[in-house]
């Protein structure tokens, strides 16, 4: 059976049995994340350290992830999305035991949210990278795109069966489901072997192996500005584990099961971006359109700070997800196919870095604006910084070319 144009990186054995195991884990974990995010504000009811443990958990990324890009250069990639794969297992089993027992506290998420960051901090650029030698050059559109389709559409399903079982059960299973979610994805990546890409890397250091990394992105123009726009996103607009539950919980006032229906609105136009993105062919789309869609999210953004009522917040949400995703999605692909084989765990580790790492500093910035003066005053603030720093990326670009 052949896949049509769209879906052609399920063409591929390999990448299909990748792909079935990330599809039951990202369930699984968007249902902790939700889980996560209702305990915290159980716990304190605190907007800052909700906003904190987002930190916590992806502050690694922020401090490794160059380290763990040069990694990926130089061992093989499934090993290490093993390993990773079994130490966020464990948490989210500690987690679900902690919660059962009724002896959890806000510390014991703080830290493990730390030891789940450095295992993302392993696990992201090597994903990443992984995707090429599973499908080759031709097919990363399709393989990203899809991932980010999986990945949304997790979020709706996810958060919708979490504020299910949070409203009927409670809290502990969503976390051990998560587990259980990743002993599948395990299995699926020991069948899933690579076709191919460039033999572990060696004879140089750590530090000469990030050096050449960091010199490819400083020398190529296409790669900056790439970064450039996948850091906007994160910044200003992929902080939703924070903004979300807050307008849920304070400026709308829904229960558990609202807060999964939002988180699923969100999930449902980034799946539509992402299966649009798929359909355009084995191109990414051009700087222009990649501007002009996180302009459209972060007004997205500014809307969501006028909004009292769920109806009005649900389209919102879905426009945001539609166009965010078509940026980062974009991101990725550009990278993939601009870096070389050999340098494409270190330039994926600076996407790494700049798409996940930054989030530590954005997601503190929206808890504490939150916390300060409203949720609705930071969907405002970071709207309009968005369209600002994009607004500057593309001057550059332009003015550059013109140089040019």
């Amino acid at each position: 059976m052949r896949f049509p144009s769209g879906l052609r990186a399920l063409n591929h054995p390999g990448f299909r049995r990748y792909y079935a195991g990330q599809l039951v884990v990202l369930v699984g974990t968007w249902m902790q994340n939700v889980a996560q995010a209702w305990l915290v504000l159980s716990l304190t009811d605190s907007p800052l350290r909700l906003g904190l443990i987002a930190t916590l958990q992806f502050g690694p990324l922020l401090l490794f992830s160059l380290f763990t890009g040069a990694l990926a250069d130089r061992v093989p990639k499934r090993s290490l999305l093993i390993a990773t794969q079994a130490t966020q297992g464990t948490i989210a089993l500690l987690i679900a035991l902690l919660v059962w027992s009724g002896r959890v506290e806000y510390w014991h998420i703080g830290v493990l949210a730390v030891v789940w960051g450095v295992a993302s901090s392993v696990d992201q650029p090597a994903r990443q990278a992984l995707l090429s030698e599973l499908v080759g050059r031709a097919d990363v559109v399709s393989a990203v795109a899809l991932g980010s389709a999986a990945f949304n559409g997790a979020r709706i399903i996810g958060p919708a069966i979490a504020g299910v079982l949070i409203a009927q059960v409670g809290i502990a299973p969503a976390f051990a489901l998560n587990a259980l979610a990743f002993c599948v994805s395990i299995t699926a990546l020991r069948g899933a072997v690579p076709r191919g890409g460039a033999a572990p890397m060696g004879g140089t250091t750590m530090l000469e192996a990030i050096a050449e990394g960091l010199g490819y992105a400083r020398r190529t123009p296409r790669v900056r500005l790439t970064l450039g726009f996948a850091l906007v996103a994160s910044f200003c607009i992929f902080n939703f584990s924070v903004y979300v539950p807050l307008l849920s919980k304070t400026v709308l006032g829904l229960g558990a099961e609202g807060f999964g229906y939002l988180m699923a609105c969100l999930g449902v136009g980034a799946v539509a971006g992402a299966l649009t993105l798929g359909a355009l062919g084995g191109r990414p789309p051009s700087p222009g359109t990649i501007a002009g869609s996180l302009v459209v999210a972060c007004g997205g953004l500014v809307g969501l700070g006028f909004v009292d009522h769920f109806w009005t917040a649900a389209p919102l949400l879905a426009l945001t997800g539609f166009t965010g995703i078509i940026v980062v999605a974009a991101c990725n692909t550009s990278l993939q196919l601009l870096a070389p084989d050999a340098l494409r765990g270190r330039v994926m580790s600076l996407y790494t870095l700049v798409s996940g790492g930054i989030f530590p500093l954005g997601a503190f910035w929206v808890g504490a604006l939150s916390q300060v003066w409203s949720v609705s005053t930071a969907f405002r603030v970071n709207g309009a910084l968005g369209v600002g720093a994009t607004a500057a990326l593309a001057l550059w670009w332009r003015l550059r070319k013109r140089a040019a």
